[in-house]
């Protein structure tokens, strides 16, 4: 993971992501840089634009007091009813023919 958040780091930092750089922010850290895991990490991120994927990141992860007020009103007697048929699943006149056909 730290080689992930060494590449964070200069992304945020201005600097280029290369092999140099990686290894001198863990040398830093007190970590042994690996070369073949940073090489690794840089052949994932080859043709990644890093600052793009950050910036949309942050618009998937809106906190849940973000959620439109109407989705905050539904009543808490709707929302558990409607979990209570998605654990169901099937209902209980299907559940009795399943049977009746396994003991014919």
């Amino acid at each position: 993971m730290e080689y992930v958040y060494s590449a964070l780091l200069l992304n945020a930092a201005g600097k280029p992501i290369d092999e140099k750089g990686i290894s001198s922010v863990l040398s830093a850290a007190g970590v042994q840089p690996d070369a073949a895991r940073v090489k690794a990490l840089l052949a994932s991120l080859e043709g990644v634009n890093v600052a793009d994927v950050l910036a949309k990141a942050e618009t998937y992860s809106a906190p849940a007091s973000a959620a439109p007020a109407s989705e905050k009103k539904e009543g808490k007697g709707e929302k558990k009813e409607e979990e209570k048929k998605e654990e169901k699943g099937v209902s209980e006149e299907e559940a009795a023919e399943g049977l009746s056909a396994l003991f014919g």
